[in-house]
C-alpha cells in the first residue's frame, strides 16, 4: 500500500501531554450527513444536552496504538511502518441502532453513539486485528483487540437517560483507513496518513 504521510518523524519515542492518536475509519460526505440527520432527530426526540461532535470529527475508531514494548524507532515511525503492512479489502459498514453507552467519563458525561450491525463488526474486527498484529511487529502491544463495539459518537452529554433503538440504517463503504492524532480539550482532530484498503476484486 502506498501511504499519504503527512507528519514529520520526530524523536520521541512517546505522545507529547494532551495529544492522543489512533487508526479510524471516516464517513464518506453522504453518510456523515446522515449521521448528523439521525443525531439532530435524537437530541430533539429525547431533549438531549451537550456537546455534539463536529461533522469534521466524526469516525470509528479502529485501533488505539499500542503501548511501547521493544519499540526500536521513533513512535511514528512505528505506526508507519504498521500502517504500510495491513492488507484487508475494502468492506460496506451499516450502522443501525442508536444507545447511550452505560459508562460515563471523568467529566460525568455519557457517549450518544450510533453502533454498527453484526456484519460490520464482524469484517471491522479484522482490520482491528490486522492493525494491532502489524504494531505489535513493529513493538507496540494492543491490549484488549477482541472487545470491540464499532461506533460513531454523536454526543456527550449529562445526565442522558439510557437509549437503544435501531435506525434507520446508514451505510457506506470503507475504502480507506486513517491515523488520526488528537488534541485533549481542543475539539481537533489531524489526519496524519491515509492507506487504502484492497480492492474486492
Amino acid at each position: 500500500m502506498d501511504s499519504q504521510a503527512e507528519f514529520k518523524l520526530s524523536p520521541s519515542r512517546r505522545l507529547l501531554d494532551g495529544v492522543n492518536m489512533f487508526f479510524a475509519i471516516l464517513p464518506d460526505k453522504e453518510a456523515k450527513a446522515e449521521i448528523i440527520r439521525i443525531g439532530e432527530r435524537f437530541v430533539k426526540s429525547h431533549r438531549l444536552g451537550g456537546s455534539s461532535v463536529d461533522i469534521d470529527r466524526l469516525h470509528i475508531t479502529l485501533s488505539p496504538i499500542g503501548k511501547p514494548d521493544r519499540l526500536r524507532q521513533p513512535l511514528e515511525g512505528a505506526l508507519l511502518a504498521a500502517a504500510e503492512e495491513v492488507r484487508v479489502k475494502e468492506f460496506k459498514i451499516t450502522l443501525d441502532s442508536a444507545m447511550r453507552f452505560s459508562s460515563a467519563g471523568k467529566d460525568g458525561r455519557f457517549p450518544f453513539v450510533l453502533c454498527a450491525d453484526t456484519l460490520t463488526t464482524e469484517v471491522t474486527l479484522k482490520l482491528r486485528k490486522a492493525l494491532a498484529d502489524a504494531q505489535y511487529a513493529q513493538g507496540l502491544h494492543v491490549a484488549g483487540v477482541s472487545s470491540y463495539l464499532p461506533h460513531v459518537t454523536l454526543l456527550y452529554a449529562q445526565g442522558v437517560e439510557a437509549i437503544e433503538q435501531p435506525i434507520p440504517p446508514i451505510s457506506w463503504m470503507a475504502r480507506e483507513f486513517v491515523l488520526i492524532r488528537s488534541f485533549f480539550g481542543q475539539s481537533k482532530h489531524e489526519v496524519m496518513g491515509r492507506w487504502p484498503l484492497g480492492s474486492g476484486d
